[in-house]
């Protein structure tokens, strides 16, 4: 059953036909956006929310390839795709409003999704990622320039498992930083940062939480 509305143009009817007229799962869908696998079943069955939200919409419209209009938004928003572009798969990835120091240090400013990236399911599937262990963060500071630039985002795999040397998102108290991981003894690591003006920092393994792997950046030229 879809809930009702007196709106003309239901776009919870619209949504719905769209679906079922590609052979996508609504699960998937609300993947896309960023969202829990019930929320736009939620949305057709329930009602709630109310309509969607417009970020939300406007990725949908791209990938149908149809008005905003026929999702509850306006005539003048209106994206228009074409068919090889709705055929390939995109999968959302959520942009976190959190900052990771790559300098003297950055406390976490909070886990709400406020965006997200799309990328190639089969580039992340070439690659061995899991869309539901990847979030991007944002860099802070100088210290890995030039590898990573204050203001670039990294892409962070949070994969369970044994950590290997490279570059990743650490906690170590409160404070969460970007840096270059090499272990320098039994039970240690090094912290290490790209800008030779700043010293690798030495600590027992057991003071520093590894949250992720960072595995993709994007930045400004």
């Amino acid at each position: 059953m879809i809930a009702e509305t007196s709106e003309a143009g239901d776009p919870r009817r619209r949504l719905l036909e769209l679906a079922d007229g590609m052979g996508v799962s609504l699960s998937r869908l609300s993947a896309l956006i960023g969202r829990n696998s019930s929320y736009l079943q939620q949305f057709i069955r329930k009602g709630s929310p109310k309509k969607l939200e417009e970020g939300d919409r406007r990725t949908l419209a791209d990938f149908f390839g149809i008005s905003e209009s026929e999702l509850g938004g306006t005539e003048e928003k209106s994206y228009k795709v074409s068919s090889a572009l709705r055929d390939e798969e995109f999968i959302a990835v959520p942009r976190l409003a959190i900052a990771v120091s790559a300098g003297p240090g950055q406390f976490a400013g909070g886990e709400t999704p406020f965006d997200n990236f799309g990328f190639s399911g089969r580039w992340l599937r070439d690659n061995g990622l899991d869309p539901k262990m990847l979030s991007a963060v944002t860099v802070e500071g100088d210290s890995m320039e030039p590898l990573l630039r204050h203001g670039d985002e990294v892409l962070v795999d949070r994969t369970p498992g044994p950590w290997r040397d490279g570059i990743h998102v650490v906690r170590v108290g409160e404070t969460l930083s970007v840096k270059r991981l090499a272990r320098s003894g039994q039970d240690r690591v090094s912290l290490l940062s790209q800008n030779l003006a700043y010293p690798p920092v030495d600590l027992p393994l057991d003071e520093v939480d590894v949250i992720g792997r960072v595995v993709w950046k994007s930045g400004r030229v």
